[in-house]
């Protein structure tokens, strides 16, 4: 497998051939899932669930708070298949998981939750009442407290609606991002997500400062996370962003802050990684987004697609479904610095589906 380089160069990549790794999960929810047809990340009626099933399929194979492994109405199984089985063929030194808000804690043991009483937000639409500055400073003490015991880290994602609340929270604060975003849908639910976006925003008042605005139009991941990579940076351990226009997003809102702070982030120990479905996206940009920022990103694409997979389930990735998430796009450029083959990762993932 190929290692597309579509921001920066690929020196960053290069240099972590054959290192270990520590995989992180963001899981959260916001119940801006809940609004109809804005997502179809997870079953109909139980889209909040689908952060605690990816996390427990991603550590132990199979699902307990549900009978069936979290799909899209169109039968599009969880990009948490594609993480599963790149760590199948070749593991990732430990599995770690951040609670940013669940409904339901996943039911698994041995494997580190790390908790931080921290609530599901509310939608966007009418105020996601997060204490953003509170928060914030959860993830910031979090980032210059933990000790990575691998070479790196991976951080992923698992947030129904998460590109719309990351889209909301862009615009908010004042990048010109309008549909920029990629979704879980083949045809991005434009409307729907524009009618919500436009709701939040209204929700704005010209005094309100930075996080003010994120509380209201935000979520948990976004938030916790730019602390988390603010914090690191004392660190300076390397983190890999596995995901697409969402962790394009977390960047824009380190950005945000730092400028509102009056400070300086060192970007030289972060990447951003993704999927070739998310890079070649017609309907979204994921450089454009990168670039708004006021320091240099490096980001870069794994070339894997299912096009030798007669799977049907499969195929519709090639149709423009699912795209990203659960840190696929990480973890298929995990599994090209360790050698693993497309056709490798391709069988795991048929296996798992049965």
């Amino acid at each position: 497998m190929k290692i597309n380089t579509i921001n920066g160069s690929k020196d960053f990549i290069e240099s972590l051939r054959g290192k270990t790794a520590t995989f992180i999960l963001s899981i959260s929810t916001t119940k801006t899932c809940e609004i109809k047809g804005i997502t179809q990340a997870g079953l109909p009626g139980l889209i909040s669930l689908t952060p605690t099933l990816d996390a427990e399929f991603l550590a132990i194979g199979e699902v307990r708070s549900l009978e069936n492994i979290a799909e899209t109405p169109k039968g599009v199984p969880t990009p948490a298949l594609i993480t599963r089985a790149v760590h199948l063929e070749h593991p990732f030194k430990r599995i770690e998981f951040l609670n940013l808000g669940v409904d339901n804690i996943p039911k698994i043991d041995y494997f580190q939750i790390h908790n931080f009483d921290i609530k599901k937000s509310e939608a966007i639409d009418t105020n996601a009442k997060i204490n953003a500055l509170e928060l914030f400073q959860k993830g910031v003490e979090f980032g210059k407290n933990y000790i990575c015991k691998d070479d790196y880290i991976i951080l992923g994602e698992s947030v129904p609606s998460g590109t719309t609340t990351a889209e909301a929270t862009a615009q908010a604060m004042g990048y010109d991002v309008a549909e920029k975003f990629s979704s879980s849908f083949k045809n991005n639910p434009t409307n729907i997500k524009n009618q919500t976006i436009k709701k939040a925003l209204n929700n704005i008042n010209n005094e309100d400062e930075l996080f003010q605005i994120l509380g209201k139009v935000s979520d948990n991941m976004l938030i916790f996370n730019a602390g988390f990579l603010l914090g690191n940076s004392y660190t300076r351990t390397k983190i890999l962003l596995a995901g697409g226009t969402q962790m394009a997003a977390l960047l824009l809102v380190v950005n945000s802050i730092v400028k509102y702070m009056d400070g300086q982030f060192d970007s030289s120990n972060i990447a951003l990684c993704t999927t070739s479905w998310v890079a070649n996206d017609e309907d979204s940009n994921i450089i454009s987004i990168l670039n708004m920022n006021d320091f240099k990103v490096n980001a870069y694409a794994s070339n894997f697609n299912f096009s030798n997979s007669s799977h049907p389930a499969l195929k519709l990735y090639e149709d423009g479904e699912a795209k990203e998430g659960v840190g696929a796009g990480g973890a298929l450029i995990y599994a090209s610095l360790n050698g693993i083959e497309q056709n490798q990762i391709t069988n795991r993932v048929e296996s798992l589906l049965g």
